[in-house]
């Protein structure tokens, strides 16, 4: 079952082959940031970015890409910022801090500087749930995070 975004090719109303596109990616739960990293990409060039203008840059966690999506934003040349992770809820309230953080972050960066920076970042109550929506029965949010900044920079 995709979502929404996922449905089909859209059109963006900006020359995406010239764009640049910052791809920051959570280290932490690996398998899962990786598959959402290849949907991101893989959607980025189906509408037509240039592979040369996806950079890509790792941090260790999902707490780490607000930090990361600033540096990034700053740069000269950035068009937009996606940021990709994946947050498994466990015993401890830890989940809820980091998911609020990074939340609250990453739309800081945003609003900083003026730059779509997107959330691509799963918080799900376990494994199978990341697995679903990361190329599973649920689509790949990574697409959906490309699309969405394709859109936003076409607003």
């Amino acid at each position: 079952m995709a979502g929404p975004l996922t449905t089909g090719k859209i059109t963006s109303r900006i020359d995406l082959s010239v764009t640049r596109f910052a791809i920051i990616v959570a280290e932490w739960n690996e398998e899962i940031t990786e598959a959402l990293y290849h949907g991101a990409v893989s959607s980025l060039l189906v509408h037509g970015v240039k592979k040369e203008n996806i950079i890509r840059k790792n941090v260790p966690g999902t707490f780490e890409l607000s930090l990361g999506a600033q540096w990034m934003a700053e740069r000269e040349g950035i068009d937009a910022v996606i940021c990709l992770g994946c947050v498994i809820q466990g015993e401890t309230p830890h989940f809820d801090y980091i998911c609020q953080a990074v939340s609250y972050g990453l739309t800081e960066v945003g609003l900083k500087t003026g730059k779509p920076v997107i959330f691509g970042v799963l918080t799900t109550l376990n494994k199978q749930q990341a697995f679903d929506r990361s190329g599973g029965k649920y689509g790949n949010k990574g697409e959906e995070a490309a699309l969405t900044a394709i859109k936003m920079l076409s607003f």
